[in-house]
């Protein structure tokens, strides 16, 4: 059952209070529903952002923009916006901030003297094929200068539209340049579209697997992130499909809901599924020691108690039985020069 009042095409059913805000005033007669996604041009010194968390394999990601408009409730990446004045609400999703001279950043990044090359991901934290891409091509001019300098990137979106790029990856996968990963939590496209209301559907992710594996282009999916109660009862029928599309590799996550995004997150549940909000809710907190949210580096991914066991488990056997002697290509650095050109850097 569906509530009618939920607000379709987003995830967050309204602003959230920002926690860096002593005030806060929000119009009790403010129409959501009208609310029209705004794009602002900022203007970063440094695009290329070196990770720091212990349990994430990358070294640099690059965003090239600020806020997504995929809407997904569930997006660690929220409170972010409101380091900006913004909110992890509404705003997250429709006052996107558009790094327009990223490309230009990354490139003086690359000719930086010392530095000592390794993937970076597009992108860590929003997405880098979300709807304004379409518009502003920020990611596909990155790329090119990717390819130009010989630097290896990995790409994680959930958007198709990285297909749109493929003159430019297939010259990277023939230099091993390159990976997609693509995030597929759900196939059930009633339910994709409740989760993730503005990403590709489920159809047109596979058929993306389809065609970057058809084109050389090493292909993961992020199961990401499984929701008990929600998408928990299909990891095994994702695998087998991904698996058959011609996707390599993939990765897995338990949701978590920390700071603002758990007022999203809750008021998207109440609002998309009310008649099974709670169990939904009471599972997740079955998996995180009672709360909704976790921190703490590598208990974040593995969760803890009898369902994040069991989903495990599952995971376990999908693998075995749809991946078996799979691999996934490791990206390569060695023909990384700093420059253009193919001579060898001399000095460090």
């Amino acid at each position: 059952m569906q509530n009618e009042n939920i607000i379709k095409g987003q995830g967050a059913q309204r602003n959230v209070i920002n926690r860096f805000d002593r005030y806060t005033f929000e119009p009790e007669d403010e129409d959501f529903e009208t609310v029209k996604t705004t794009f602002t041009e900022v203007f970063p010194k440094t695009i290329v952002n070196q990770v720091k968390s212990e349990d994430l394999p990358m070294e640099y990601s690059i965003n090239p923009y600020q806020g997504c408009e995929h809407g997904c409730s569930y997006c660690f990446a929220r409170p972010t916006h409101e380091y900006w004045g913004y909110s992890a609400g509404i705003d997250f999703e429709r006052k996107i901030m558009v790094k327009k001279n990223a490309p230009e950043l990354l490139e003086k990044f690359f000719q930086k003297k010392g530095y000592k090359p390794a993937p970076i991901l597009l992108s860590g934290n929003t997405d880098c094929y979300q709807p304004a891409e379409r518009q502003f091509e920020i990611t596909k001019k990155m790329l090119q200068i990717c390819l130009d300098y010989r630097h290896p990137v990995n790409i994680l979106t959930k958007n198709a539209l990285v297909l749109r790029d493929i003159e430019i990856l297939k010259p990277m996968a023939e230099q091993n340049l390159v990976s997609v990963s693509l995030s597929i939590p759900t196939i059930n496209e009633e339910l994709r579209r409740k989760m993730e209301p503005r990403t590709s559907s489920a159809k047109n992710k596979l058929k993306a697997v389809e065609i970057l594996s058809e084109n050389k282009i090493p292909v993961n999916v992020m199961v990401a992130p499984i929701i008990p109660g929600l998408n928990s009862d299909e990891p095994l029928t994702i695998l087998k499909a991904i698996s058959d599309a011609g996707a390599q590799s993939f990765g897995y996550t338990l949701v978590r809901l920390n700071d603002t995004v758990e007022p999203v997150f809750l008021k998207w549940i109440e609002s998309a599924f009310p008649d099974r909000a709670q169990k939904v809710l009471n599972l997740i907190r079955s998996m995180r020691g009672g709360k909704l949210g976790e921190k703490r580096y590598f208990n974040r991914q593995k969760g803890e108690g009898n369902i994040a066991e069991m989903i495990h488990n599952t995971f376990k056997i999908g693998r075995k039985k749809y991946f078996d002697g799979k691999e996934f290509p490791k990206l390569t650095t060695a023909n990384f020069t700093g420059s253009k050109d193919q001579q060898l850097r001399l000095f460090d």
